[in-house]
Order: C-alpha cells, then sequence, then structure tokens
C-alpha cells in the first residue's frame, strides 16, 4: 500500500509534502521528506529525548536536535552523482518563488516505500540502484541509516556531508556561529560535541573519515518552507562536519549509526533485525483485524498498529519509577493528560497491549490531585498544570474500557480509591469553578481567561473558545464517569449504588434534558454560560451519544448525529464548527494568532471521525456504512505523514493535512471503531 514509484518521488511537490517518522519509545524521533529536504525546524535524523542545554531531566518532551541530516554524494563509472536535495533562500520570510532546490537528488529517486514503519529510498543511477532504510533502537537515542547497493557494474563510492547542530527540536538556529563545535575522531567514526551543557553525539561506522570538499564549518541558508507557511522562523543553520566515505560493492551494506550512546549496537544486520522482530510482535499480539475480513485495507490495518506505538513511550517518574505515557503528536506534543486517555483505547487496547494501557493508567493515578488529572504531564522539576475539566474524565472512561476488555479486578480496586476521591471532589468543587450543580447534575466550570475543555486554543490572554458553563461533552462525560463508577462498585462487591453513584447519574441524566434545543434539532453546546446557551453548531454533542452510557438516545441521538453529518462531517474528520456560522473559519494556517484562531473555529479535528462513526452505528445500526466512513482516513496514511494520520485538515476542501502530521488520537480512534459491527 505505502509503495511510491518515479511518478511520485520526482513529483516534487508531493515528495516535500510527504513526510516520513520513525521513534524510539522514549519520545525520541528522526523524521523529514519524501525528497529529503528539510521542511520544518522539528526535521532531523536524530531528535533524541534528552534534555536541551537549559533543562535538567529526561522527559519525553525535552527533545534536542543534533543531526540534520546526511546529504548522500556517489561518485560511479567516472561520474557523480549528488543525491540529496536541500531548499535554500538568502533571506528569511522567503516567498515560494524565492526559494530553490539544490542539488536536486531527488531525481534519481526511483522508489519510496515502507517496511512496516521502516521508510526505504530508492536511488536509481545508470545501471545502478542504491537503496536507503532509516529506523531507530528501541529504548535508546539512537538512528541506524543503512546504504545498500543493490546493484551495479562495479563499485560506488559514498560520501556522506554530516548537517549538525545542538539544540531544542523548537526553535531554530538561525545564524552562523551561534555556538561552538568541536568535533573529533574516535574509534569507529566521529564524537561531536558543541559545549552547551548537552552530552555529546557520535557518528558510528565502518567508513573512512575525511574533510568535505569546501572545509567543514556553519552553512547557512536552509529553508524550512513549512515553518514560513505557519509564521514561524525559516532559515536554518547547520554546521558541516567532516565527511565520510565508504566503497560499496554491489550486494555490500554501509550502516551510518548516530547515537547518543558510544558503545552502541554498531551490528547493522542485528539492529535491523530487531525492529523487524519487534514490529512482528506488534502485529503478531494484535486481535484477530479487520484486515483478515477485508483484505483490501489489510496493509491499513497493520500499518494503523505500527503507527500506534510509535506514540507510546517509557515515563521516568519523579522518583525514578518506571511509567508509560503517550506523546500526543508529532513532532511538537509532549505528553498531555487529555490526549493520553481519548487515545489509549485504541493505541493499547485495539492493538492487543491491555499491559501498556495498566501501566499508563497506573502512572497517571500518581498524579490525581483534588480530584483533577493535569492536563500537561510534568517534565523534570516541573509542577504538573492541572487545566483540564475532561481530562479526569476521559481517565474515567479508559478505565472502563480496561477493565471491560480484561476483566482486571485487582487493577480495578487499586485505582478505585482515585476514582472515588475523582467524584467526590467535583461534587464539592474543585479548580477554576468546576462543580456539580445540584439543582439539574450537570458539571459547570470556567472562569475568564483559562481554557479547560479540548477547545483549548489560548493566545496570551486570549481565549478563543472559552466555553464558560456546562459543554456538552462534559456533562455527556460527567454522566458516564457516574454510571461506570455504579458499575465499578458492584464489580467490587460494594453495598448496591454504594457512594450513591446510580442515583446522581439519573439526575444528571434527567438534567441533560435542558441542552437540547429543539428549534434547531440538535444540543446547545454550552448552557448556563454568561452569554446565555450556545447554539453553535459543534461536535461536542456527539458524546453524548457515542460514549459507552449514551445519555442522548431515541430521535433525538438520531436528529444531533444528522446535523452534525449534514454540516460538520468531511472525509477527514469532523468540523469543529459549522461553515454557515459567522465565526468560521475554513483555512488553517499562518503565524500563531491567525491558526489559534482558526483552531477550534471550523478546522477539522481527524479524532472526531471515532466518535462520529461510533454515534452513526449506534443510530443507524449500519456496519457497512460506518466501515465506508473511514476509507478516506485509511487513504490518508498515503499523504501527510506516510503510514500515519494527521492532527488537523482544512476546513475547506480539499481538506489539506495541517498541524502536527502524525497525532495519537487520530489514530487511535480509527483504531478503535475500525472493526465496528465486525
Amino acid at each position: 500500500m505505502l509503495d511510491f514509484g518515479r511518478e511520485f518521488c520526482n513529483d516534487l511537490a508531493h515528495a516535500e509534502a510527504t513526510e516520513w517518522l520513525v521513534t524510539n519509545g522514549l519520545g525520541g524521533y528522526a523524521m523529514g521528506t519524501v525528497a529529503g529536504t528539510l521542511a520544518r525546524s522539528y526535521h532531523g535524523l536524530l531528535v533524541a529525548a534528552m534534555s536541551p542545554p537549559d533543562s535538567p531531566g529526561n522527559p519525553p518532551a525535552a527533545r534536542t536536535l543534533l543531526l540534520a541530516k546526511l546529504d548522500e554524494t556517489v561518485a560511479y563509472r567516472g561520474e557523480t552523482f549528488p543525491l540529496h536535495s536541500n531548499r535554500r533562500a538568502d533571506h528569511s520570510g522567503a516567498r515560494a518563488g524565492e526559494s530553490w532546490i539544490t542539488p536536486g537528488g531527488y531525481r534519481w529517486l526511483e522508489r519510496f516505500r515502507l517496511e512496516g514503519s521502516t521508510p526505504i529510498w530508492s536511488y536509481a543511477f545508470a545501471d545502478a540502484l542504491l537503496e536507503k532504510r532509516v529506523w531507530m533502537a528501541r529504548g535508546a537515542n539512537t538512528t541506524y541509516v543503512r546504504y545498500t547497493l543493490l546493484r551495479g557494474g562495479g563499485p560506488a563510492e559514498l560520501r556522506l556531508q554530516p548537517l549538525a547542530t545542538c539544540r531544542d527540536h523548537h526553535s531554530n538556529v538561525l545564524s552562523a556561529g551561534t555556538f561552538d563545535v568541536q568535533v573529533d575522531s574516535v574509534t569507529n567514526g566521529l564524537r561531536i560535541a558543541t559545549g552547551r551543557g548537552a552530552p555529546p553525539f557520535y557518528l558510528l561506522g565502518d567508513f573512512g573519515v575525511e574533510e568535505p570538499a569546501d572545509k567543514a564549518g556553519w552553512r547557512g541558508g536552509f529553508y524550512l518552507a513549512v515553518e514560513n507557511y505557519r509564521g514561524q522562523k525559516d532559515l536554518e543553520c547547520y554546521f558541516a562536519t567532516s565527511q565520510l566515505a565508504h566503497s560499496l560493492a554491489p550486494g555490500q551494506s554501509l550502516t551510518v549509526v548516530i547515537t547518543t550512546d558510544l558503545h552502541a549496537n554498531l551490528d547493522g544486520d542485528d539492529a535491523l533485525s530487531r525492529q523487524r522482530a519487534y514490529e512482528q510482535d506488534l502485529l503478531s499480539r494484535a486481535p484477530l483485524p479487520l484486515s483478515t475480513k477485508k483484505p483490501t485495507i489489510s496493509s491499513a490495518t497493520d500499518q494503523l498498529i505500527l503507527a500506534a506505538d510509535q506514540f507510546v513511550v517509557t515515563r521516568e517518574q519523579p522518583d525514578s519509577q518506571p511509567g508509560s505515557s503517550v506523546i500526543a503528536g508529532y513532532p511538537w506534543f509532549g505528553d498531555w493528560g487529555r490526549d493520553t486517555m481519548i487515545a489509549l483505547p485504541g493505541l493499547t487496547l485495539a492493538t492487543g497491549r491491555p499491559e501498556v494501557a495498566r501501566q499508563i493508567l497506573l502512572t497517571f493515578a500518581r498524579f490525581v490531585d483534588r480530584g483533577m488529572l493535569p492536563n500537561r504531564f510534568p517534565d523534570a522539576g516541573e509542577e504538573p498544570e492541572y487545566n483540564t475539566i475532561d481530562a479526569t474524565l476521559w481517565y474515567v472512561e479508559a478505565i472502563r474500557a480496561y477493565h471491560a476488555a480484561t476483566g482486571d479486578d485487582t487493577t480495578l480496586r487499586e485505582l478505585y480509591p482515585a476514582l472515588a476521591g475523582i467524584v467526590d471532589w467535583h461534587r464539592r468543587g474543585t479548580r477554576y469553578n468546576i462543580r456539580v450543580d445540584p439543582d439539574d447534575g450537570l458539571l459547570y466550570g470556567g472562569q475568564p481567561g483559562v481554557q479547560l475543555t479540548w477547545m483549548d486554543a489560548k493566545l496570551d490572554d486570549w481565549v478563543v473558545t472559552p466555553r464558560i458553563g456546562k459543554p456538552v461533552e462534559i456533562s455527556a462525560l460527567w454522566y458516564n464517569a457516574l454510571r461506570s463508577m455504579s458499575d465499578f462498585a458492584t464489580t467490587l462487591g460494594f453495598p448496591l449504588d454504594a457512594g450513591g453513584y446510580r442515583a446522581q447519574a439519573e439526575q444528571t441524566g434527567r438534567g441533560f434534558e435542558r441542552f437540547w434545543d429543539a428549534g434547531r434539532g440538535y444540543c446547545f453546546d454550552v448552557i448556563d454560560g454568561p452569554d446565555g446557551p450556545d447554539a453553535s453548531l459543534r461536535p461536542n454533542q456527539l458524546f453524548a451519544v457515542s460514549l459507552h452510557h449514551p445519555v442522548l438516545t431515541g430521535p433525538r441521538a438520531a436528529s444531533a448525529v444528522d446535523a452534525c453529518a449534514r454540516s460538520l462531517l468531511t472525509p477527514h474528520g469532523l468540523r469543529s464548527l459549522a461553515p454557515d456560522d459567522p465565526a468560521y473559519v475554513g483555512h488553517y494556517g499562518g503565524d500563531r494568532r491567525r491558526r489559534d484562531a482558526a483552531y477550534h473555529q471550523g478546522t477539522v479535528w481527524g479524532w472526531l471521525i471515532g466518535p462520529f462513526v461510533s454515534a452513526h452505528m449506534r443510530v443507524q445500526g449500519d456496519p457497512a456504512v460506518a466501515r465506508s466512513l473511514l476509507e478516506p482516513m485509511l487513504q490518508h496514511l498515503r499523504s501527510g505523514c506516510a503510514g500515519s494520520l494527521s492532527e488537523v485538515f482544512d476546513g475547506d476542501p480539499p481538506h489539506t493535512p495541517r498541524g502536527c502530521s502524525a497525532q495519537a488520537w487520530t489514530v487511535a480512534e480509527v483504531l478503535r471503531v475500525l472493526d465496528v459491527g465486525g
């Protein structure tokens, strides 16, 4: 499925717009474009999960870009073939026509494909064919780049020019000489250090070392097209180190190991075999997939299972105890409470990894405070940020899904005190005016200047969609939490309706009637807000139908789902606001202010296809139609980030992918509903 020939690879617009991603289970990654150009400040061959110079500890959110790329040139049969491509510009803010490609090595690219999650490039020149593949070692800040001369009439002389840096992956190095770079020879390669407080890294392998053609030093003018589109700084400088050189006879390989560990495994065959075995184990553990019944999407199913694993990371706790978490999206997100809990069922339970789900649930239980889960997981030395009303409720739902999949009463009993505390705190009130209204049983929350729901765009003091009051999905989640708590109490043998959860749920269910807007035939998005009920047509009401315990049923549920289908549904998810709303923004782009203004005002969110399919199935009961809604998302595996699914898309056609090109909850929600009705 994910195999592209010259018609794609030599189309520069497509090859530059399509990205690839490999990860290491720590939050580190390597990422770039099919064309080989660098388009984001985040693109690089080793973005290590290690502290940047000004941050202690080793959390997955602290990532440092060490090596941007290897520029390849091959001498073969008396000719020189530059296989690398760079987009350059000579000033900041370049427009599309003011940047250029040099030297255009993408023209030799005959094929690009994924083998599992491993990207593979095939370069054809004269009668030779050179293959390159990139992967990372599990649990290590180590990237492998392996070159194999698959065919040829003689040897090929391969020269590799490393472009190094040492910076937080969010920021650019804008000028040459920003910091000193020390390059030294070591056994089997090079040691590169910057003296900026970060550890050195190494280029290791069976190659020779020689000076670059134009000497080592800083090289500027690398143009980052996506950063320009996002209104960010769009020029970059890298440090050209000594060159790596090696002669390949037909059938021979060279593996370059880019690592923070001087003692990393240098055996390319063994490292590749380990990677293949790891991915085969992932696929073998997944429950009987839809692919066995629907061969046309078998590769897509497997690809999603492998994509899911890229977001699951080891998370060391402050007391050095092991834990697990979820990277919300690559390249820039860290691990977030809300995203983790929404994504957990699809990433772990749908893929046959309940032990990972358990570890995540136990990890986050340690951070429950005043009945709330942190939104942003704390990095080393930082305090958790408890600015979310829904992450905690999604936590209860994640535990329900875990117990339903495993029947693990032991873990449920271990977590039950924290769950009971969550409900008690919400009843009596916690941060940000989050509290149950005793009159209707609905959950209220919010205060000026704070964003609490998943529609959380905020720029300085401007909260774009504040949603103060009683948001519809929050009361739906609260109802589900109460119903689940009642079931948990029964399972654990507590007295009937221990804690009064069922009685509270019944009151919330009756109170939910207040959300219904009979004139429009769908739910208000927020009630009891400072400006009265908000009748904006948004997708949040879908959760009242899609969650395990629906609070909206019958004709009203069908009407609400139909309203969302009519105005919000797109091939790649649901718009966050109906197009006929005066506040609708159909294009997501520009500087941060413009992007934040559009983020939840019409931008399409891929993860919402999951609740829509669940809700549609509940009211229509047609598995064939429900499955057909997922086909465009499966096709999207071929664009954006090959093998993964994007965070957001433009609200207006053609719904171009935007934001993070690999997003955890998008992948997770498609996996969760992939076998709907099966």
